[in-house]
């Protein structure tokens, strides 16, 4: 908390009458005269003509300080008070009618422009900012859909400038900013229920490998704080310019875990979620092997003390979406013993298909991971590859061509295709496919 510092040195009370931080040289009106000796020189009139001169110079003084009577009146004296008017409630946003329809509001009366940006309305025909309208007072809307149940992240663009919607306090982070948030009720797995809950809690922990903090979301089922049970656990990563905090609020990864488990078609099971970005990211860029080293140096050993999880291959699974997809098969080749199941979501190896990125140097990943992908030996009690991808992805093709490549090499895969594209719509539904076919 800041704490104001004095801006005179005087600590003395200043008493009606008084400058504050001078000392007091006459009584207040209407107190009475403070007895002491007298000013050497001094004499009744020359105290009067004194006193007739302090009065004199007083309201001189208070003209100068305040403005009054003098031309500093206009610069200096506070403007006239406004006309009280009608009030008016501040516009409700997000709104979500009963078909699904998303109607976005924000008040800017003096904004020139106002557009909606959001990647996971691209199904509702936002693909690029969307232009709002502007009523008599100063109020923007924009209505879309309507859309699937699930979670959506938006934000404004007023003049230009990001900003979330004041009149919402849902937000989502993303690895380098935060969106505003709107849930839209409707699906059996991703609408919050009256079934025994879970926990979220993000959590720090130290990388050695980094030399630095790092933050976590991790999700524990109901009533792991009461007993001492051990739990399987799922390591599920994110997508490139998400955060840690993404599957927990836009991907609604507890919420589905608490009504899988609900409706027993998922074991109760820990959920970790790392911050899959080790720094600033832009695409293009190359990707290191930092989080792979951070991952299995400090985040796995930390969850393992930390947690009462089971740290036997059988009961350790791990999954990820399009830059996490890629991730989950580093550390699947890296660690091929570690893990009984992998879940690929809209990602692939890439390098490989149609979108390759940037151009491979040195040996292929194929060639780079040799041993992990033939020893039938490594891959005794692995269960399941399993692939998802919607048929708009602009990653279909790396998918396709991995699929391939581990199916050459011997893998159990499970491939997919569904509708959509590159979005959370896909992922959510990708996520309660996946959990069941996970410790059986």
């Amino acid at each position: 908390m800041r704490v104001a510092t004095n801006q005179s040195t005087d600590t003395r009370m200043a008493k009606p009458g008084n400058f504050p931080g001078e000392p007091a040289t006459h009584p207040p009106v209407g107190e009475p005269p403070v007895p002491g000796p007298q000013p050497a020189g001094s004499s009744p009139r020359r105290r009067r003509d004194g006193g007739r001169l302090r009065l004199l110079v007083a309201p001189l003084l208070l003209a100068l300080l305040t403005g009054h009577g003098s031309g500093a009146e206009a610069v200096t004296s506070p403007p006239p008070p406004r006309a009280a008017g009608p009030f008016r409630p501040p516009p409700r946003s997000p709104e979500v009618t009963g078909e699904r329809r998303l109607v976005f509001r924000l008040q800017a009366p003096r904004a020139g422009e106002v557009r909606l940006q959001s990647s996971d309305l691209q199904g509702a025909g936002v693909r690029q900012p969307m232009e709002l309208d502007k009523d008599t007072n100063g109020v923007w809307s924009l209505t879309v859909g309507p859309v699937p149940p699930g979670a959506y992240r938006y934000r404004f663009l007023l003049d230009g400038l990001p900003v979330v919607d004041p009149q919402n306090p849902a937000v989502s982070e993303s690895n380098d900013t935060v969106w505003s948030l709107v849930h839209v009720p409707g699906s059996e797995w991703f609408d919050l229920r009256e079934v025994p809950h879970g926990a979220v809690a993000a959590v720090w922990y130290r990388s050695g490998t980094l030399q630095r903090l790092r933050r976590m979301h991790v999700y524990t089922p109901p009533g792991y704080e009461k007993g001492s049970e051990q739990y399987p656990v799922l390591y599920l990563l994110h997508g490139a310019t998400d955060s840690d905090a993404s599957w927990s609020t836009v991907g609604r990864a507890g919420v589905i875990l608490d009504n899988l488990i609900a409706a027993g078609r998922a074991r109760p099971m820990i959920v970790v979620m790392p911050h899959g970005h080790t720094g600033p990211f832009r695409f293009g860029m190359r990707f290191t092997d930092e989080f792979e080293r951070d991952f299995l140096n400090d985040l796995l050993p930390e969850v393992e003390r930390r947690y009462r999880v089971r740290s036997d291959r059988a009961h350790r699974a791990i999954a990820g979406l399009s830059m996490g997809g890629m991730q989950t098969l580093n550390l699947l080749m890296e660690r091929p013993e570690a893990f009984s199941a992998a879940g690929v979501f809209s990602s692939g190896v890439f390098g490989l298909g149609a979108r390759s990125g940037p151009p491979v140097q040195g040996p292929s990943w194929e060639e780079q991971h040799q041993r992990s992908l033939t020893d039938p030996e490594l891959r005794k009690g692995f269960r399941t590859l399993w692939f998802a991808t919607g048929r708009e992805d602009f990653l279909l093709e790396t998918s396709r061509a991995t699929v391939e490549l581990f199916n050459k090499h011997g893998w159990p895969v499970t491939y997919k295709e569904t509708d959509g594209g590159h979005t959370w719509n896909n992922w959510r539904d990708y996520l309660v496919e996946f959990v069941p076919l996970l410790f059986p």
